[in-house]
C-alpha cells in the first residue's frame, strides 16, 4: 500500500505535533507501508534540516520526502500561504494514481483535499474539536469546516474518546470513526533512578502555554521546601512571565529552557517524579499528549491533573491524581511520593509496562488495520 502524508508546516517544528508526523511516517514504513512524507522545509546555514535527524528518528528505507515551499518565489518570498502548498503538492501527485490513499491531520488541508481530490481515501487525524477550541469570531466557520472532513472523510482517527465523542456529538456517528492515541519510542530497559533522592528529580517537560498549568506547579513549588524542580521547554515570553511568580521560598525552580527531543528524553531517563499540571481547559479536554507516553516510556512516577483525557491512559493506580489548578494538591501529591520513594518506584515501573502498548508502532499497526477495511 502506497500513503501520502502532507504536512502543510515547517519541518521541524518546536511544537509536539512535529515529532508526532515524524514517528508517525516512520512507524507506518517499519509496518510495510509505503509511505510519501510532504512539508514545508526549514532552512538553517543555507542547507535543508532533515526532520528525521532532528528528532532522532531512523528513515526506515519506506519512506519517500517531499519537501515543499508555501511562500512566492523571491522578491515575494516573505509571503507563504497554505494554499500555495496545496497547489504545489497536488501538482507533484498529478497522474501518480486515481484514488490515492492520503493521511492529514489539519483541518484546511483536509477540507481542500477531500474537495481536489474527489477519488481520494482521505483519512483525517483529529486531534481537537476546532468547534469547541477556535477563538469566537472563527467557530461558526470552523464548524462547518469540520463536519463537511467528519462527513466527507473515508475514515477519522481521533486521539482520544473525548475527541471522537464530542464529534460524534456535534456531527452524527459514523462507523469509521476510531480512536488511536499517540505515542511514543520505549527503551527496551528501565532507566536506572535515584529514588532515595527523589526530591532533586521532578521534572515538567512540554509547552508552557497556560492550558498546560505550569503557572500551578511553578506555584506548588513554595509548599515543596528543599525540592528542586526542573522545568524543560518554553518560549521566552512565557519563561519571563513564570520567572516572576516563581517563590523565593521553597523548591528551586530551574528553567533549562528548550531541548533537542533526543536531550529531553535523557532528562527523563533522569527523573523520579515528572508532573502533568494540566488545567481543566477545553483544550485540555482533548489531549492526548506526547508527553505523557514519554513519562511512562522513561519509567517514571507521575503526578496527573485528575482530567478525563488522562484517565483514558492511566488507571486509578498509576499515577498520583490531584484536582487540576490546585497548587497546594499538587505540592500534596509531589510529597506523598517523596515521602515514599517505593511506592513512588512502583509507580515507574508500573507506567514503564504500561507504554509498552503506547508504542508509536502499536500505534501504526492500528492504523494499518484501519487502512486494510478498504
Amino acid at each position: 500500500m502506497h500513503l501520502l502524508y502532507p504536512f502543510s508546516e515547517p519541518l521541524p517544528l518546536d511544537r509536539a505535533r512535529g515529532l508526532q508526523v515524524i514517528s508517525t511516517v516512520a512507524a507506518l514504513a517499519r509496518a510495510g507501508v509505503s509511505i510519501e512524507c510532504s512539508y514545508v522545509p526549514v532552512i538553517a546555514n543555507h542547507e535543508m534540516v532533515d526532520p528525521f535527524d532532528h528528532y532522532g528518528v531512523i528513515k526506515p528505507a519506506g519512506v519517500t520526502v517531499r519537501p515543499i515551499a508555501r511562500n512566492l518565489p523571491w522578491p515575494l518570498s516573505r509571503l507563504h500561504s497554505h494554499r500555495f502548498f496545496v497547489w504545489r503538492w497536488l501538482r507533484q501527485i498529478s497522474g501518480n494514481t486515481d484514488a490515492p490513499w492520503v493521511l492529514v491531520r489539519h483541518l484546511k488541508l483536509a477540507a481542500a483535499l477531500i474537495k481536489a481530490l474527489p477519488l481520494a481515501r482521505v483519512i483525517y487525524e483529529a486531534h481537537e474539536v476546532f468547534s469547541d477550541t477556535s477563538s469566537a469570531e472563527k467557530k461558526q466557520k470552523n464548524y462547518l469546516l469540520e463536519q463537511f472532513v467528519y462527513t466527507h472523510s473515508h475514515a477519522v482517527i481521533a486521539n482520544s474518546a473525548a475527541t471522537a465523542h464530542r464529534l460524534k456529538a456535534l456531527y452524527g456517528d459514523r462507523a469509521r470513526c476510531v480512536v488511536i492515541p499517540n505515542g511514543v519510542d520505549r527503551p527496551i530497559a528501565l532507566p536506572n533512578k535515584a529514588w532515595a533522592n527523589a526530591n532533586q528529580h521532578i521534572l515538567y517537560a512540554g509547552s508552557f502555554f497556560p492550558w498546560k498549568g505550569v503557572h500551578t506547579l511553578v506555584n506548588a513549588g513554595k509548599f515543596l521546601s528543599g525540592a528542586r524542580i526542573t522545568l524543560i521547554g518554553g518560549d521566552a515570553t512565557r519563561t519571563a512571565e513564570l520567572q516572576a511568580i516563581a517563590p523565593t521560598e521553597g523548591a528551586q525552580i530551574v528553567f533549562a529552557g528548550r531541548m533537542s527531543h533526543t536531550n529531553t528524553m535523557q532528562a527523563l531517563a533522569g527523573a523520579c517524579i515528572a508532573v502533568l499540571p494540566n488545567l481543566d481547559d477545553t483544550d485540555s479536554r482533548f489531549t492526548s499528549p506526547i508527553k505523557l507516553f514519554e513519562y511512562m516510556a522513561a519509567g517514571c512516577a507521575i503526578v496527573a491533573s485528575d482530567l478525563p483525557a488522562l484517565r483514558e491512559i492511566l488507571g486509578e493506580d498509576d499515577a498520583v491524581w490531584v484536582p487540576a489548578g490546585d497548587a497546594f494538591a499538587l505540592a500534596h501529591g509531589i510529597r506523598t511520593l517523596i515521602n515514599d520513594p517505593q511506592r513512588a518506584q512502583q509507580l515507574g515501573e508500573r507506567v514503564y509496562a504500561r507504554a509498552q502498548a503506547f508504542t508509536w508502532d502499536a500505534r501504526a499497526q492500528r492504523i494499518q488495520a484501519l487502512l486494510q477495511q478498504r
